[in-house]
């Protein structure tokens, strides 16, 4: 997924582990609470107000998906989105450093930046050696959405059709390998109702590139039916490896959309959450890996064991949303300070659109 406003730096001050920050209250009768992990740092952490931010607007647009998921009657989308409501809604401080609980969800717009910094993390050491790299868009032609669970699902078996015939080549000496990262991302289309499924791919060189397309190509060839074109596809040298392996590494799909995509605009109030179509392309996906390496392996790291302890001494912050912070209600006290823009703020009160035509 995409943030708006997310600076390509953030990843460096948000390397968190999902399951191994938590808290546990022990019964009432005790003064402690149990702790996981080793927390996040208070003071000077631009990150923390960041992560207000993006709190904030989680629980902005997860209670208007919490309204479409009630219009279907899907009654386990509904929970889920609650449980990403409340993902660090409360949490913990103690000795200059905060506790809480993460929801891992797609959709949950705190845990998706936790781990896109892992995957960065991973990643870039590797493809940092890679002498040559190309960034590659592969699709196919945008689809209503009744047909977009059928293309999703094509895309991702085209895919591995492509990398099984290429892997036979190579294996008889008569092919390149396929070696890269890819990403399954879908863009709405406000202006056409229609959606536009496709993967962002890395790799060490033009010929994997050129081989790429060009196997997508012959894989959705069909003499009755035009499911993509050479149009469609882009192959381009990466200048900024950070630039695009965060590009590469965004979760599904972009949360901001233009209403009119052939005129795009860097002011906010241009922007729209379309969020009928976000819980299509969220549930579209459901059940794929989003993100996936190809023709290589990472090295084996050793398992951290998850360390936690019990503290007596703590405060107890909780989100409030009025306040787009955690505060603490026995003083009143902000966490983080954080501010929200007024663009923003108008952003997430009066462009978030619930049609469903």
């Amino acid at each position: 997924m995409y943030f708006l406003g997310e600076n390509s730096n953030d990843w460096r001050s948000e390397i968190y582990t999902l399951a191994e920050s938590g808290t546990v209250k022990l019964p009432k009768q005790s003064n402690k609470v149990l702790i996981y992990g080793e927390g996040t740092q208070i003071l000077d952490n631009p990150a923390l107000e960041k992560r207000a931010k993006r709190k904030t607007i989680t629980q902005k647009m997860i209670l208007s998906l919490i309204d479409v998921a009630k219009e279907k009657g899907d009654t386990e989308r509904i929970q889920s989105y609650w449980n990403s409501y409340h993902c660090q809604s409360k949490i913990i401080s103690s000795n200059g450093r905060v506790y809480g609980k993460y929801c891992k969800n797609r959709f949950c717009t705190i845990c998706c930046a936790i781990r896109k910094a892992d995957k960065i993390n991973q990643y870039y050491p590797i493809l940092k050696q890679w002498k040559n790299p190309y960034f590659v868009t592969l699709t196919v032609k945008a689809v209503k959405e009744k047909n977009l669970n059928l293309y999703v699902f094509g895309l991702q078996k085209a895919f591995r059709q492509i990398r099984e015939r290429c892997k036979k080549r190579h294996q008889r000496g008569k092919g390149l390998k396929l070696v890269g990262i890819k990403s399954l991302e879908c863009n709405f289309n406000p202006k056409s109702k229609t959606y536009n499924p496709h993967f962002h791919i890395i790799v060490p060189d033009k010929e994997i590139a050129d081989l790429l397309k060009k196997e997508w190509l012959i894989q959705w060839k069909s003499n009755k039916k035009i499911y993509t074109s050479h149009k469609g596809q882009h192959i381009r040298r990466v200048e900024n490896l950070e630039r695009d392996l965060i590009e590469t590494i965004k979760y599904g799909s972009k949360i901001f959309t233009e209403p009119d995509l052939n005129k795009k605009s860097n002011n906010p109030k241009s922007k729209m959450i379309y969020v009928y179509a976000l819980d299509n392309i969220l549930c579209a996906m459901k059940g794929h890996r989003i993100f996936d390496r190809f023709g290589f392996n990472l090295s084996k790291q050793e398992k951290r064991l998850v360390s936690y302890k019990f503290i007596q001494d703590y405060k107890e912050w909780i989100f409030d949303s009025s306040a787009n912070d955690w505060i603490d209600y026995k003083t009143g006290e902000c966490l983080t300070g954080y501010n929200l823009p007024i663009t923003l703020q108008n952003l997430l009160e009066n462009n978030i659109n619930m049609a469903n035509k």
